[in-house]
């Protein structure tokens, strides 16, 4: 029986998704509390490797389970069991040969700045806070240059190895909410950081210091070293995964 999760949680305490020995992650948080339900090992599998700090609101797993059960009753027992900012939304059956992650067509990230003078203390944990005043329409200008398919590796993470840095951005925009800027981004697949450099080269544009050029510059040039630092991992959420 194969088992899908839709999951939201709060990464500020876990060292990702991903399980890492003598580390807390999201992944060895759910394994728990499946051996307690199941009293074996089962190893569960994420659509995306969420990295340290990073948030989800629509994160998927899948596992397979070693006996047939009610999927209403598992999906109580498991929010019964894990910790208040893991929460599983839904527990569905698909089909066995179900791949969370291959069987993906695109992902969808959001990005969350607080622009203003001050901090929030209900909102530090989720967004990165800028006080200089930003240049949304010239960051949104920056933003057009992502779509299309590009080689994103100057986006990705130093020591990253992957088989490919071709990356296929379907859509991306920026929007205001009050002092709130929300970046939301849909691509065939994300590299490590590739998402929090995108966002920290448009903020650099915000801030008037370079161009809105920058961005094919970058795209061009195929070298991490000419991007500037990533943005916190704080502000990101995997908001949904589609297939």
């Amino acid at each position: 029986m194969r088992i899908k999760l839709q999951l939201e949680y709060d990464g500020t305490c876990y060292s990702g998704w991903q399980w890492q020995a003598s580390q807390d992650s999201i992944q060895a948080r759910i394994e728990a509390a499946l051996e307690r339900l199941f009293g074996r090992a089962i190893r569960i599998h994420g659509a995306g490797r969420t990295d340290a700090g990073v948030h989800a609101r629509g994160q998927v797993a899948a596992f397979s389970a070693p006996a047939r059960f009610s999927t209403d009753e598992l999906h109580r027992a498991l929010n019964a069991l894990l910790p208040d900012d893991i929460v599983v939304r839904e527990a569905s059956e698909v089909s066995e040969d179900f791949d969370p992650r291959r069987d993906a067509r695109s992902r969808v990230y959001e990005y969350h700045i607080l622009n203003r003078t001050f901090a929030s203390p209900f909102e530090y944990r989720y967004c990165w806070l800028i006080k200089e005043p930003l240049a949304l329409v010239e960051m949104e200008q920056a933003a057009r240059g992502f779509i299309g398919e590009h080689d994103f590796a100057a986006f990705r993470s130093l020591g990253s190895e992957e088989k490919t840095t071709m990356r296929n951005v379907i859509d991306n925009s920026w929007t205001r909410d009050d002092a709130r800027l929300i970046y939301r981004v849909e691509a065939n697949s994300f590299m490590r950081h590739m998402v929090r450099t995108m966002v920290a080269a448009m903020v650099e544009v915000g801030r008037g210091k370079v161009s809105s050029e920058i961005v094919s510059q970058l795209l061009t040039a195929c070298d991490r070293a000419q991007a500037p630092a990533s943005a916190p991992a704080k502000g990101l959420f995997l908001m949904q995964v589609r297939y």
